[in-house]
């Protein structure tokens, strides 16, 4: 080596190499972390003969005339509904004069303490649909039956296996403990519709042959077959 020539640092390099590299490794993990919270998980489609996975309805009967109703499992209206036209709506169906398409949606997350009790009850109502089709209106009128308050925590999952059971589904527990149908309940929440002359969305909301009809303008109890006149 020449006389002054300077010592070339190693050491100093290979450090500076190596927080080049981390720092790309760094900036590399950041972008992978911000494209996988961009990109939504993806969303379990129930399957089955009985549910229209295009629309979210679980369909009960096969009659010419359509009603479609779209509930809300911690709504106390929905369930002021059940109890007016429920019976009704039933033996229309049982008679052979409509096709009812039920709709579970969450629109009242916000009033169950963060527990999510409508998604997870309208998750529940598509795990009980796609296991037994016979199964979910006695489950759906189980969940009203058990309704929890709004404001309260909404009943827990074990509590909706045990309905589920009641109602004669088991070996659902995973689909219900997972929130197997969560995402797909959240698509279908945003697909529904809003009744004339309304704000926003609103649960119950009813659908006639397709077009959604005012709440104000539902007929007495006993009287619900003149809105296929």
């Amino acid at each position: 080596m020449a006389e002054g020539a300077r010592k070339v640092n190693w050491f100093a390099i290979w450090v500076s190499v190596a927080v080049v590299v981390v720092l790309v490794l760094v900036a590399v993990f950041v972008v992978s972390l911000n494209n996988t919270g961009s990109t939504p998980a993806p969303s379990e489609t129930p399957e089955a003969s009985n549910i229209e996975a295009d629309t979210g309805a679980i369909i009960v009967g096969d009659g010419e005339d359509r009603l479609d109703t779209f509930i809300d499992f911690m709504c106390p209206v929905c369930n002021q509904f059940e109890q007016v036209y429920g019976e009704e709506i039933q033996g229309l169906v049982d008679d052979g004069a409509i096709t009812h398409g039920i709709h579970p949606i969450s629109i009242l997350d916000r009033y169950s303490q963060g527990t999510e009790y409508s998604t997870r009850a309208a998750n529940a109502m598509y795990c009980v649909a796609v296991a037994d089709a016979d199964a979910a209106v006695p489950f759906m009128n189980a969940l009203f039956a058990n309704q929890p308050a709004e404001g309260s925590t909404g009943l827990t999952d074990a509590e909706l296996l045990e309905i589920a059971e009641i109602a004669g589904v088991t070996g659902i527990d995973s689909c219900v403990n997972d929130g197997y149908y969560a995402g797909y309940v959240a698509e279908m929440t945003e697909n529904t519709p809003v009744q004339p002359g309304a704000g926003g969305v609103g649960t119950p909301t009813i659908a006639v042959n397709g077009e959604a009809i005012a709440n104000r303008d539902l007929p007495q109890a006993g009287q619900l077959a003149t809105l296929f006149e």
